[in-house]
């Protein structure tokens, strides 16, 4: 893989460069000129297998290989690609159409809404870069393949920050569960996760997709109901010291009303500091509108 030691380019990003949530499988660290190609998941080493440039009816094996073409060579190129349409028959994929990421325009009720701040820039101007593929027995033929652009292309490291070419590597996944887990804010992970990429372009995400990353995490550890979930994290920390104590009301239908949990660190310091705890019941932003009540007390290092 290689760095590039150069101040890197600035350049002015749209609303679709940073909201996005989709997640994508490659993860590429390059300089402005050279681009190293990945070799995990579906973007393999296709500079060897494949020409640098998809043709007229090139052949692949699948319609995975012929994404994961397609995809490395807009990552070369400057752009990025997406699904127009497909068509099955018998609920099986017979045929698929990427086009680039500008195709098309702006519905007008989204060009005429009223917006108090500036007017968003037009990320959609008609571009006719396509490829087209049909599935012929096993085999997936191009039958149809554009390579004209009516926009300025970007940088190979500009692209990166492109929604198809945005991945965060499961490194990268460690590394931020275990910054969130000590409550560190995103701006401050993405700067950790810059500063070990060697710069921002070589991350391979931005933010968005650091709060897209954990919020589906979060919505996979409460699909039981955040509930039941927080009662399994009392008992679960309950066997591992028996100090800790919670207590769950409940109603007639047996949802809970109240609830409340002290560990053994703070009952030792009641003990001893009893007498100077305060209430503070002023957090009440919880989806529930239950107060979240703070037994706050100062200790002998105030």
């Amino acid at each position: 893989m290689s760095v590039n030691n150069e101040e890197p380019e600035i350049i002015s990003l749209c609303d679709d460069l940073v909201e996005d949530l989709v997640h994508v499988e490659s993860e590429i660290v390059e300089n402005q000129n050279d681009v190293d190609l990945p070799t995990n998941d579906f973007n393999q080493a296709f500079a060897s297998k494949w020409p640098l440039e998809p043709c007229l009816d090139m052949v692949f094996d699948d319609s995975e290989d012929a994404h994961a073409c397609y995809k490395a060579y807009a990552r070369r190129k400057g752009f990025s690609i997406r699904i127009n349409r497909s068509s099955k028959e018998d609920k099986s994929l017979v045929g698929v159409e990427y086009v680039c990421w500008r195709e098309g325009f702006r519905h007008k009720s989204y060009e005429n809404k009223e917006r108090k701040g500036p007017k968003p820039a037009k990320t959609r101007v008609g571009c006719k870069a396509m490829m087209s593929l049909k599935k012929k027995e096993e085999a997936w033929i191009v039958t149809k393949f554009v390579d004209n652009h009516n926009h300025e292309l970007l940088t190979p490291k500009s692209t990166s920050l492109l929604r198809g070419h945005r991945v965060i590597s499961r490194a990268q996944k460690n590394l931020i569960d275990t910054l969130n887990e000590a409550s560190v804010p995103t701006r401050k992970i993405m700067s950790v996760l810059s500063n070990e990429s060697g710069g921002d372009y070589n991350v391979g995400c931005v933010a968005v997709d650091v709060q897209n990353y954990w919020g589906s995490k979060r919505i996979t550890l409460l699909q039981d109901g955040d509930t039941q979930r927080m009662y399994c994290h009392f008992t679960e920390c309950q066997l591992k010291n028996p100090g800790f104590v919670y207590a769950i009301q409940v109603d007639e239908q047996g949802r809970m009303g109240n609830c409340f949990w002290a560990d053994a660190r703070s009952r030792t310091a009641y003990q001893h500091f009893g007498d100077v705890v305060t209430f503070d019941a002023t957090y009440l932003t919880n989806c529930y509108g239950m107060p979240f009540v703070l037994f706050t007390g100062v200790n002998h290092h105030h």
